[in-house]
């Protein structure tokens, strides 16, 4: 009576055991990856981990991280060691394979030198001659934007215009203007324009009218959540003050260029009296030179008009008066020299 009970125990562990032993074979070919956002920053380090549940060694296996649709190999470890020329042209050099953890089949790959291109999804495979599983993770790539400014532009009819520029941000930050409550400001104006690093440079706008309160440029990182404020506090009688200096300036900018005109004008007609003074001398001079011209000079009378008249062009040949050849350029004019024979007279 006793045999159908011990032969019933006996199946029922056998099905017990296999059914473990089936457990166990499903297990060995699963891939797991950490839980979590997995982010890294420009220019830092990116730990890309994967392990074998349940743990076991997988020193034998062959362990490849792939990127993208699998076209991309990222680092193929097989044998015991790194195979060469097989990674990506963008990843030689900037790789680590870590393998402590390698027994209980937990591995690591580092990538160095995060950049903005290195973002998007990986695949971590392992290989064996009885089995083969992979498991997927997403790397997102941060950066967290420099100084965040306030600038404060040329006053307008309507008010003030204040400017809020912060670069250096990936991927496309939050940004927004609030006031001293934490209220969200609607902004004027938004841009933003991206350098060769494909790093975002941000620019907003607000014009205030008649405000007397703090404001606050606030910037956040959608990513990461880090965010960076810069505030400015204008109030009502520091706008009136800058209003009346710049009205102040562009007053003396007038009064300059009024001054300028004067002043040039002055010049001018300066320039111009003097001229036409000359020209009535020089007009003068040669009236009364036409007057006698008809006449008879003697050779000193010729030298004095000349000396006070030296457009006049004189040639002689001789320095002695008794003797004078004398050239002179005045149409008309009869030119008398003293000489030892007499007095001769020329018309020229």
């Amino acid at each position: 009576m006793m045999e159908p009970t011990s032969s019933y125990f006996s199946g029922y562990c056998m099905c017990l055991i296999l059914l473990q032993m089936m457990t166990l074979t499903s297990e060995k070919l699963m891939v797991t990856v950490p839980k979590g956002h997995l982010v890294a920053r420009v220019g830092g380090q990116a730990a890309l981990s994967c392990q074998l549940s349940p743990p076991q060694s997988a020193e034998h296996m062959e362990v490849l991280w792939f990127k993208g649709d699998n076209s991309q190999f990222v680092y193929l470890y097989r044998g015991g060691h790194e195979v060469n020329g097989k990674a990506a042209p963008e990843y030689v050099n900037r790789t680590e394979f870590v393998k402590e953890a390698m027994g209980e089949g937990k591995v690591t790959l580092k990538i160095h030198n995060v950049s903005i291109s290195d973002g998007g999804p990986y695949r971590c495979s392992f290989k064996d001659t009885d089995f083969s599983d992979a498991a997927g993770m997403n790397l997102s790539v941060a950066a967290l934007g420099l100084e965040t400014q306030i600038h404060v532009q040329v006053p307008v009819s309507d008010g003030l215009v204040v400017e809020c520029n912060s670069g250096g941000w990936f991927p496309q930050p939050q940004m927004e203007w609030r006031n001293s409550r934490g209220e969200v400001i609607p902004h004027s104006s938004k841009s933003y324009s991206q350098d060769g690093a494909r790093l975002f440079h941000m620019k907003m706008t607000l014009l205030l009218r008649n405000r007397s309160e703090s404001i606050m440029c606030y910037v956040c990182n959608p990513v990461t959540g880090e965010e960076k404020r810069t505030s400015i506090i204008l109030a009502t009688t520091a706008q009136s003050a800058l209003h009346s200096d710049i009205r102040w300036l562009k007053s003396i900018s007038w009064m300059t260029d009024v001054i300028t005109g004067v002043a040039f004008l002055t010049v001018f007609f300066t320039i111009l009296i003097g001229y036409l003074i000359w020209s009535l001398r020089v007009s003068k001079g040669r009236h009364k030179l036409s007057m006698r011209a008809e006449e008879s000079w003697t050779y000193p009378e010729v030298v004095r008009l000349l000396r006070h008249r030296p457009q006049h062009r004189l040639l002689a040949d001789r320095q002695e008066p008794s003797q004078p050849h004398v050239e002179l350029s005045i149409p008309g004019l009869s030119l008398c020299a003293q000489g030892g024979g007499g007095s001769q007279c020329e018309r020229t």
